[in-house]
């Protein structure tokens, strides 16, 4: 077991000194930014924000990588997991709560590669999810969406879950929606049951819902999930459910109705390599195109965050042919071979993994009773298609809070200057 993980289990702080939460130590300079060439990927939830609410050290770290003019001294991507609205929203409301400018192009949601996933950006795709789901997937390029709403408006008989919903009139006949292509699940939605219904009739019937199910149909549908975290942290005083959660459930439901295991085209998001590939691009955007060296990426849960970041430290230095295959599914951000046109080159050498106590994960949280049975239960709230790989849990710092983060950052790269 690694150093990290074998700590976390032994006692709730038993960290070795190069990872236990500390503040580190002050002051820091701020003068090397002129030479090294690093950049900086944020997670927002747990580590910026708890639900609307800024986390205190958040302002204070972001002062101290922006100028006197409030320009960012060199290239900073907030990554989230989060999909219910466009970038320009989110990158509204951190510069609204932050107080810092941020830009459009500084943000990258969970859905946000899809924009370059052209080969689906022509078929009729149904879409689940909050927010403005149509306006979002119309904005990364797909031409014919149907949403959970419409559906089941066309097909009113189809949502039965609910009995003051049901029909209680003869229905008028709608027009027609065309045949579904392929399934975009954008985030947790707020009728799971409708949710999970509605997306199993197109699935049965492979894309046709008003006809009877099929228990094995030959083909199943493409489907995009973005977002597969299965906990997050808002204002509540422990972990929320998450995409993820909604995901098991309809894995589950597809396992017990039909015999097979629900299979994805593409899932998005952290922790998959497409994400950071797409992330580095637009830091290298910011950086005039000139390469990066190293990548610090800080988060605040063990199964995205640092998964991810660690994930993308080995492609950097192995490249996907000697990634472990049990991994390569979801770091490439696909259930199936990623076309090489698009995929991201890449350029930095190295990607860091700094994990904050100000989210999900938490230091103090109690141990299992039994815990060689317990580990993977206890550890692993990782995506179905990941697998347990205790060397990418490890994260290279773990620090009280994002200043502290950016200090570690600042420090690191004095010395190494």
């Amino acid at each position: 077991m690694s150093t990290f993980l074998s700590g976390v289990f032994k006692s709730h702080l038993c960290f070795s000194p190069s990872t236990v939460c500390q503040p580190p130590t002050r002051p820091v300079c701020l003068c090397f930014f002129s030479s090294a060439q690093v950049g900086v990927l944020f997670d927002v939830d747990g580590v910026l924000l708890r639900g609307g609410t800024v986390i205190p050290a958040a302002r204070r770290a972001l002062r101290k990588l922006v100028d006197e003019n409030n320009n960012f001294l060199y290239p900073v991507i907030f990554v989230t997991n989060a999909g219910s609205c466009q970038r320009l929203h989110k990158a509204r409301q951190l510069s609204h709560l932050l107080d810092i400018h941020v830009s459009p192009e500084q943000v990258v949601l969970s859905h946000s590669p899809l924009n370059i996933m052209k080969t689906f950006h022509n078929k009729c795709v149904l879409v689940s999810g909050q927010g403005p789901v149509t306006s979002i997937a119309q904005s990364l390029g797909f031409q014919k969406v149907v949403t959970i709403e419409q559906l089941s408006q066309h097909h009113p008989l189809l949502d039965m879950v609910d009995h003051n919903r049901r029909p209680t009139a003869p229905l008028s006949p709608l027009e027609d929606l065309p045949q579904i292509q392929a399934i975009i699940l954008f985030g947790e939605p707020v009728r799971w049951e409708t949710n999970l219904q509605l997306l199993v009739d197109v699935l049965l019937t492979e894309g046709s819902p008003g006809s009877a199910h099929d228990p094995q149909p030959p083909t199943q549908l493409p489907i995009l999930a973005c977002n597969t975290d299965l906990l997050w942290m808002a204002e509540a005083p422990s972990p929320r459910f998450g995409h993820g959660m909604f995901l098991l459930c309809l894995e589950a439901v597809y396992r017990k109705l039909t015999g097979r295991e629900l299979q994805y085209e593409a899932l998005l998001g952290k922790p998959s390599l497409l994400t950071y590939q797409y992330a580095e691009r637009l830091l290298r955007t910011q950086n005039h195109n000139r390469k990066l060296s190293i990548i610090y990426a800080v988060g605040d849960n063990l199964m995205t965050d640092v998964y991810g970041a660690n994930l993308y430290n080995r492609y950097l230095s192995q490249q996907p042919e000697a990634m472990k295959s049990g991994a390569k599914r979801v770091a490439l951000g696909t259930g199936g071979p990623i076309t090489m046109e698009e995929q991201e080159p890449v350029s930095a050498t190295e990607c860091r993994s700094i994990l904050v106590c100000t989210g999900v994960y938490n230091p103090h949280s109690p141990l299992p009773s039994d815990q060689n049975s317990s580990i993977t239960e206890m550890v692993f709230h990782g995506q179905r298609d990941l697998v347990l790989d205790r060397d990418l849990l490890e994260p290279s710092r773990v620090v009280e809070d994002v200043e502290a983060a950016v200090d570690f950052m600042l420090q690191q790269e004095s010395s190494d200057a």
